[in-house]
């Protein structure tokens, strides 16, 4: 949805900024974590909860974090309480993750394999894409049987189908036209 997007964007941008003046990859980890706790049932339950002072909500969601609690991040954590954006944490997420990327030269791949595929295997399909896309590539791995064979990969908004369920399709399309 492009309103929560928009409303999410200089969250992202800010904590983006405080990252870049940390550790990064540390940020990224616990942005990742902070996404976790939002998307939970009951942490959104607690935080739309009118009886609840916006303290309770910070340290409830710190405490479920789980993780050293700077400075910064308290005051964002509480910025957002304060300003009922907690549940926008998973778009400011993905913004976060984007920005990194962009500034790494990288992307995200999501990978879809008909089958489970070994380190190896993995390793030698994102040097390949790697080659292909010419970047530095983030791989997400999952598995879907109903591929029948062959692997999808999405690279932002380019997608490489290689699957038998994609050539079966095409076959379809091209017997039936």
């Amino acid at each position: 949805m492009a309103e929560l997007a928009t409303i999410a964007r200089p969250y992202a941008e800010a904590l983006f900024e405080v990252a870049r003046s940390g550790n990064l990859a540390s940020w990224s980890e616990l942005v990742s974590a902070m996404s976790a706790v939002a998307a939970n049932p009951v942490m959104q339950e607690l935080a739309s909860n009118p009886k609840a002072s916006d303290t309770q909500i910070v340290d409830a969601f710190l405490a479920a974090l789980n993780a050293p609690v700077n400075p910064e991040l308290k005051n964002f954590i509480g910025m957002l309480v304060e300003n009922g954006r907690l549940s926008l944490m998973p778009e400011i997420a993905e913004q976060f993750h984007a920005l990194r990327n962009e500034q790494e030269g990288a992307a995200d791949a999501e990978i879809v394999s008909a089958f489970e595929l070994s380190p190896t295997q993995v390793n030698d399909l994102v040097a390949t894409l790697e080659r292909k896309f010419g970047r530095k590539l983030n791989p997400s791995v999952t598995v879907d049987n109903s591929l029948i064979g062959g692997v999808r990969v999405v690279v932002g908004d380019e997608v490489l189908d290689t699957s038998v369920r994609a050539k079966l399709q095409q076959m379809h399309t091209a017997l039936t036209a």
